[in-house]
């Protein structure tokens, strides 16, 4: 508890702050608060996630603090909003790209998702990366932005590329966490809104996958293909949330990617647009291998499975919320476009 309310109040001191040191302080109080949730299991593994993750963010924090410095050194103001120097805007941008995993800085992300638990593992891709993004949303008029599309269009072609060939489950959340983390990026220097947006819409179906694949207790695909006896509804309804991750059009992960789309081609970026788009059928491909998994893959030796429909064991309500509004929020579109 003690944890989770400094994880919390880490992340509110970040989003509110003004003035760089205190941004920088919610940032650690984060970090330290995540430390102990990771390696709460004490195995070597999750141990060893804990160090790299502590590792990274403390460089990156440090670079936090020196890109500040510098600004304050050339331009005498420690306000967020005031970043105008370019050097350090450019030791920012390789900051918080290191705090969120954006390519080329990925490697540590989907290591440390792999060495800790799936609850861990979805405040690791939700609620951490929120911090970051305040800050790249109050900077955004300052940074440069071939670097940012540069980054973006990396980080979708990394998150897609190397997510291909996994197993774990962990490790293709990890990945599809970068590839989201690409689409929020290309769009944050024209309409820093619809990154929020992005942002917001990517947690709660993230939330929503984290959640089921914790309650089916699923860490690989193997694990995935015999859970479709054990919990049937939960397992078609995984489809659904699955595939509106990847963004297929009646669903809710469509709406973020349309409107960036849109909002591309407006500032006359359509290559950009295109090869980003084009890069997240790769995206696709992953999320459809999950989903065929989950519910069009029967298990081998049916006989042993099929005894285990537990038709009575009740669904968290926050798994229906959360997938609920992840499958069906593409028709109030029309209302965020005004």
């Amino acid at each position: 508890l003690i944890f989770i309310i400094s994880l919390f109040l880490g992340t509110t001191i970040t989003i509110s702050s003004n003035h760089w040191v205190m941004a920088w302080t919610g940032l650690e109080i984060n970090t330290l608060a995540i430390l102990p949730l990771i390696s709460k299991s004490h195995h070597p593994r999750a141990v060893e996630a804990a160090t790299k993750y502590f590792l990274v963010q403390a460089t990156a924090s440090t670079l936090v603090l020196f890109s500040s410095m510098t600004n304050a050194w050339y331009t005498g103001q420690w306000d967020i909003t005031q970043l105008t120097h370019p050097t350090s805007s450019l030791i920012l941008t390789a900051a918080i790209s290191m705090k969120l995993g954006l390519a080329p800085f990925h490697f540590w992300f989907p290591e440390v998702l792999q060495g800790s638990p799936l609850t861990t593992g979805l405040l690791l891709s939700t609620v951490m990366k929120f911090p970051p993004i305040t800050l790249l949303f109050m900077t955004s008029q300052s940074l440069n932005p071939s670097l940012l599309t540069i980054l973006a269009i990396l980080s979708v072609a990394m998150g897609g590329w190397m997510g291909l060939n996994q197993t774990q489950t962990r490790k293709i959340m990890a990945f599809s966490s970068i590839a989201h983390l690409g689409w929020m990026t290309i769009i944050l220097i024209y309409y820093p809104k619809l990154t929020l947006l992005n942002f917001y819409l990517y947690a709660m179906m993230t939330a929503a996958v984290f959640l089921t694949l914790n309650s089916m207790k699923v860490l690989k695909l193997s694990t995935l293909m015999t859970a479709w006896a054990k919990a049937p509804s939960l397992s078609t309804i995984l489809l659904l949330t699955l595939l509106s991750l990847a963004g297929l059009p009646p669903l809710t992960g469509f709406l973020p990617k349309w409107l960036i789309i849109q909002e591309l081609t407006k500032q006359d970026m359509a290559p950009a647009a295109m090869i980003i788009s084009l890069l997240s059928l790769l995206g696709l491909f992953f999320y459809l291998r999950l989903a065929y998994c989950a519910t069009i893959t029967l298990p081998p030796h049916t006989t042993n499975h099929m005894k285990q429909w537990h038709i009575n064991k009740p669904i968290n309500p926050s798994i229906a919320v959360l997938t609920t509004l992840s499958i069906m929020l593409l028709p109030i579109s029309p209302m965020l476009a005004t």
